[in-house]
């Protein structure tokens, strides 16, 4: 994995709809453009302190769809989505690990590292060519290579 870069299509709806956001006090997690199978989706990610339901979703939806119009910045046909960044959402910009030091992660690698291929402790550090994480069931911190990860999100444990 490696720190995710804006660039593009991605970069261009960014600035499109950052002002959106911040006028109806929501910030942007992230952007992706993808294609799934036959289809284009252009997915926009949002967060809020006091979390993001439906309604945030939909309040964002017409303006954002309204902007990524009016600029028309893709080419193809795509399907929008605005949805929650999500308790468990991916860490893949640096201002991600930056919000997420000392809080719970899980770390999944591609291939073993040391007999290990996943981690979940509290991120202790980071940088853009590694994160260092302490797993409750050890006494060392962890370093891990993120080009040898396949991806790092926040971890919460949900208790009934």
């Amino acid at each position: 994995m490696k720190m995710k870069k804006f660039g593009g299509t991605e970069k261009v709806v960014y600035d499109l709809v950052k002002p959106i956001a911040d006028e109806q006090g929501y910030s942007i997690w992230d952007v992706s453009f993808e294609k799934e199978g036959a289809y284009w989706y252009l997915r926009v990610f949002i967060d809020h302190p006091d979390g993001i339901d439906i309604e945030d979703c939909e309040k964002m939806t017409r303006p954002v769809n309204a902007a990524v119009d009016a600029a028309d910045p893709i080419s193809q046909a795509y399907v929008l989505e605005v949805g929650s960044a999500g308790l468990e959402r991916e860490l893949n910009q640096p201002q991600h690990f930056a919000e997420t030091l000392g809080m719970e992660v899980r770390a999944r690698a591609i291939r073993p590292i040391n007999g290990e291929k996943e981690w979940i402790g509290i991120l202790t550090a980071y940088d853009t060519e590694q994160i260092t994480i302490q797993p409750e069931e050890q006494e060392a911190p962890v370093t891990l290579p993120l080009a040898d990860l396949s991806y790092v999100r926040r971890y919460v444990t949900v208790e009934f």
